[in-house]
């Protein structure tokens, strides 16, 4: 039954407090300040429901340490997209003509902190975590890396491969930042990282939304492989190739700190332990 509350706990958050940011799309400082307070209110309720159903401190959104492991995060997911929109710059074509709309970037700086937020909490503090104390650590990595590249389907202009890309170069490099911390901060900063940095800062399509602009007005062409086409530079074939060498190291740490875990025989998984130490 932990799951079924951890669920419909981190769901509901994750649908009250996009309708509410959605829906402040023309006001940037409220849609800010509605964005803040869903990540919040996620992580508040996340830590709730966690203590309540399994009886144990939720040392994963635990306050210490917080902020050092969300920095880590946002630097290497910043500097990640920065590497991609090089690579499409040189191999493509990637202009900046000036200063897009710095009200629009703080309205992307909302909805992209709820956004990542509640979608750590949904499929990684909740869906991976659970799922890999039944069957390991790889087998829950590939359920929720697929799980989660096709819930970008549903994004207006989402096609097959951009799904797929999602499940390589985030779905499984998020579930490997958090196998090896064994904390939600450090995959939730670059979470927010890559997304803010795409649409907030260098005003990229991001999976697909129809992205409003942001800092930057800019201007991107050139063959989809590259730049991802409508889909936006998570389309691109350098960000698949990225996210899977960021993957492979975090995946290299969780083993290193001994936070792998293997599939569990029927007769241990009553034994199962939720989160590992650091």
């Amino acid at each position: 039954m932990r799951f079924v509350w951890q669920l419909l706990a981190a769901v509901l958050v994750t649908m009250t407090g996009g309708l509410a940011v959605g829906a402040a799309e023309d006001s940037p400082w409220l849609q800010l300040a509605l964005g803040l307070l869903t990540a919040v209110t996620a992580v508040l309720v996340y830590g709730w429901v966690v203590r309540k159903t399994e009886h144990r401190p939720s040392t994963e959104v635990a306050r210490k340490g917080a902020g050092a492991a969300f920095g880590r995060g946002l630097l290497i997911g910043v500097a990640m997209f920065c590497a991609v929109i090089t690579n499409i710059y040189v191999n493509a074509h990637y202009e900046i003509n000036g200063l897009g709309s710095p009200s629009g970037a703080v309205g992307l700086a909302g909805f992209m902190a709820a956004a990542a937020v509640t979608e750590e909490v949904l499929f990684r503090g909740v869906l991976f975590r659970i799922i890999e104390e039944r069957v390991g650590t790889w087998i829950a990595l590939t359920l929720t890396a697929v799980l989660f590249g096709a819930s970008h389907l549903l994004n207006p202009n989402a096609d097959l491969w951009g799904a797929v890309a999602i499940a390589i170069e985030a779905g499984g490099m998020l579930a490997a930042a958090y196998a090896a911390t064994r904390t939600l901060w450090l995959p939730i900063g670059l979470h927010f990282g890559w997304n803010f940095a795409a649409a907030g800062i260098f005003s990229t399509e991001v999976s697909g939304n129809d992205t409003p602009q942001g800092l930057l007005d800019t201007v991107t062409s050139g063959p989809a492989w590259v730049t991802g086409g409508a889909f936006g530079p998570e389309g691109s074939v350098y960000s698949v190739v990225f996210g899977a060498l960021i993957t492979s190291a975090f995946l290299w740490l969780a083993h290193r700190r001994g936070n792998l875990m293997p599939r569990r025989r029927h007769a241990d998984k009553a034994a199962a332990t939720t989160t590992l130490p650091r």
